[in-house]
């Protein structure tokens, strides 16, 4: 079984639910959609991303705002770290603040990600996308190099990454970190910083598949 098939095995049959980005989350995005055009299915998405939003769209699962939405009955996502307490670091897709919004917005978050995005200690494949607005962006890079964290701000094209909110990214080059909420809020604190990748006891199930098809090898449930 893949972990996208697992997943809609969660999913309700009626209600809003949120439609994350990435690989994982397009995947299951695509499984969804199936059961909708079959007639088994009636929820409606809440997509995290202008891509999944149109992918969505594209493969007729209805959407609704979130401001149409209120509660969220779960939000299926990907991630790209995760931890043994399922701890997340999210955002190499540049969508981690809409994602962080979508999935606070839910009753329960599912995570599907690949048996390579297990780590031991959250930090350890060295990347922490931070989101700022573009007017304090040469603040925050000084701010988070003075944290230690040696910021590179994401460029597509040759030219500086603008997300769907309008902000820049700055890719913050770390190794494992020791205390993830203290860092959480000291970058939080500083002006003009949109979110971070840290998605901090946030995950109630993570799915893990095996590549290359997701085959499902484990699911992990937060205490």
């Amino acid at each position: 079984m893949k972990i996208f098939e697992h997943a809609l095995s969660l999913a309700p049959r009626t209600g809003v639910i949120g439609l994350g980005s990435g690989r994982a989350a397009t995947a299951f995005v695509s499984a969804l959609a199936e059961e909708v055009r079959a007639g088994r299915s009636a929820v409606r998405g809440v997509a995290t991303s202008s891509a999944t939003a149109e992918l969505a769209g594209r493969l007729g699962v209805p959407l609704v705002s979130l401001a149409e939405a209120g509660t969220l009955e779960v939000t299926f996502d990907g991630a790209d770290e995760v931890d043994p307490a399922l701890n997340l670091i999210k955002g190499y897709g540049r969508a981690m603040v809409r994602e962080k919004v979508v999935a606070a917005s839910s009753k329960r978050l599912v995570i599907l990600v690949g048996q390579e995005k297990l780590v031991g200690k959250i930090g350890s494949r060295g990347k922490l996308p931070v989101e700022v607005v573009p007017f304090a962006l040469p603040l925050c890079e000084r701010k988070l190099r003075d944290l230690g964290l040696d910021p590179v701000p994401y460029t597509a094209d040759g030219r500086l990454f603008v997300t769907d909110n309008g902000n820049h990214i700055l890719d913050c080059r770390t190794g494992p970190i020791d205390d993830p909420a203290k860092l959480e809020a000291a970058i939080r604190a500083i002006p003009g910083v949109v979110g971070t990748g840290l998605f901090l006891a946030m995950a109630d199930v993570v799915l893990v598949g095996r590549d290359p098809d997701f085959e499902l090898i484990e699911e992990r449930r937060r205490p």
